[in-house]
């Protein structure tokens, strides 16, 4: 484990080999660094590698995936260059399966469906807005969502999303575009109850093929099963049926 010194959190390293790092990002804590200041996922890790090995310098650690700071889940990192090369091309050449569990407001009509859709970021607000295909700067997303569950009065139900692409702000955009935005989302909820609780997005599953090694790479984690909404549904179930 590796503790924030700010924030307090712990990092949970999940794999390491001679070739990659595999890693649970806390919620709210920026993948690197970033104009706040806060601990980041990147430096602590180099920092860990730095002291396991007792390297005189600082570690190579490469950054080939992204999480939205209020989005917690798995990660990958590469350890060497030769890594990190291989990794970014499987996942620009969409060979790096990524799933999200997601909470959401209300119960989506279809059961599962695909979402595609063109979007386009605005850099002095931070907010992606879903726009017309031919608008200047706008680039494709798509995803596919599938209900797992829903509360007894229909008010949030669980999802898992699987990705085709990777855009900033996706999933959020994408079901809030449909009437369904994730529960704690303040940027795009609109008129939905605030909800007193973290952002409920989490990284659950990455799957890829090992950059050196001839081997499928398969990992999952859990969302913190004791906070609000994940500790309203059974999240463990719907993980356990997936490895069947």
């Amino acid at each position: 484990m590796l503790r924030f010194r700010r924030r307090r959190r712990n990092i949970c390293i999940v794999y390491e080999d001679n070739h990659i790092l595999v890693a649970v990002k806390p919620q709210n804590v920026p993948v690197q660094a970033d104009s706040s200041g806060d601990d980041d996922m990147l430096s602590m890790l180099k920092k860990y590698l730095q002291d396991k090995y007792d390297k005189p310098g600082e570690a190579y650690l490469g950054l080939v995936q992204r999480l939205d700071r209020p989005t917690g889940g798995v990660m990958v990192f590469a350890k060497t260059s030769k890594a990190a090369a291989r990794l970014c091309k499987a996942i620009t050449d969409g060979e790096v399966d990524k799933k999200y569990l997601a909470v959401v407001y209300g119960v989506p009509k279809d059961r599962q469906a695909h979402l595609s859709n063109y979007l386009k970021k605005d850099p002095a607000s931070n907010v992606v807005s879903v726009v017309p295909m031919l608008t200047e700067g706008a680039k494709r997303a798509e995803l596919d969502y599938k209900l797992l569950c829903s509360d007894e009065g229909g008010r949030i139900s669980l999802v898992m999303v699987k990705l085709d692409t990777g855009r900033s702000h996706q999933i959020r955009v994408q079901m809030a575009n449909i009437g369904h935005p994730l529960v704690g989302d303040v940027k795009y909820a609109g008129s939905m109850p605030k909800a007193n609780c973290n952002l409920a997005l989490w990284a659950t599953e990455l799957r890829f093929k090992h950059p050196v090694k001839d081997a499928q790479m398969v990992f999952r984690v859990y969302p913190p099963e004791d906070e609000k909404p994940w500790k309203y549904f059974n999240v463990d179930t719907f993980l356990s049926e997936g490895r069947k």
